[in-house]
């Protein structure tokens, strides 16, 4: 990496922190991304001085991350910009060895920029737990018992019927649970926002679980593409998780795929001695 797309990358992001500085209400994360935006157009004069040259920003990163902010939250976005920047340390080091006053931008890159997002305090992140804990509940526990129902019923119809009910009954469970289970132990979170959280979570996988029998007329091609749509969910909220609570993302992505497929064998299983044993012809 040149020393000027070095440049403009530094004034994209001190453009980015500063945006959401001015249209960010809590006072703490203000005052972290102010000290961010200062960091990054420090970097960018010292640059400056290198290149000899003024450089416009990267318009379409800074609406890239802006965009996915808005929708998936500040420290997503900017621990997502964040972990692309180890090619940006890389090329400091590769350039140190002519321009000795990159080390200390190597330094802030390093320790300083990560320690100060580390401490970004987002409400939404407080309730990861409850939006686990409806996502995995559905995506195990519904997926086992779509696999039970296509094998036993094998009607589409009765199959989404059943399932949305199943799963609008489970989804009030887990809400009711998971509130009584916050009131009890977490003064930090709200017992509601936490069971909503759960409840809502519950809901959405379920829409997408079941709507395979909906739009199709084979069964078993139908649960073909909800094993499909859990692998997509698992993939999704585990590299959100990963990346906003800086947690391992492979391990945590197997362990899921492995006990959704797990139970829906199972689950199979039970669904066809169902069938044989109570010899249900539908």
């Amino acid at each position: 990496m040149k020393v000027v797309e070095l440049q403009r990358n530094e004034i994209t992001e001190h453009l980015i922190y500063s945006y959401l500085a001015k249209t960010i209400k809590d006072q703490h994360n203000k005052e972290i991304l102010n000290r961010l935006a200062q960091e990054e157009y420090s970097h960018y004069e010292r640059l400056k001085k290198i290149t000899g040259r003024d450089v416009s920003p990267n318009r379409l990163k800074i609406w890239f991350y802006l965009i996915l902010i808005k929708i998936l939250g500040i420290t997503f976005g900017l621990k997502l910009m964040e972990s692309g920047e180890e090619s940006a340390q890389k090329s400091y080091g590769n350039i140190a060895y002519r321009y000795p006053e990159v080390d200390s931008i190597i330094s802030d890159e390093k320790v300083h920029e990560k320690e100060l997002l580390s401490i970004l305090d987002e409400e939404r992140l407080r309730y990861v737990g409850s939006i686990v804990l409806g996502l995995s509940d559905a995506l195990v526990e519904f997926t086992g018992t779509l696999a039970g129902f296509t094998f036993a019923l094998r009607d589409n119809s009765l199959i989404a019927l059943t399932g949305i009910i199943t799963g609008i009954a489970a989804s009030l469970s887990m809400g009711a649970s998971e509130y009584l289970s916050t009131k009890a132990e977490s003064e930090e979170k709200s017992p509601l926002k936490a069971s909503l959280s759960t409840g809502a979570t519950y809901i959405f996988a379920v829409f997408f679980l079941v709507l395979p029998y909906i739009l199709l007329k084979n069964s078993f091609l139908s649960f073909g593409f909800t094993l499909l749509f859990a692998v997509i969910l698992v993939l999704f909220f585990t590299f959100y998780i990963s990346v906003a609570k800086e947690l391992e993302f492979k391990r945590r992505f197997l362990e899921m795929i492995a006990i959704i497929f797990g139970v829906s064998v199972v689950s199979f299983g039970i669904g066809l001695l169902v069938r044989i044993f109570f010899n249900i012809d539908i």
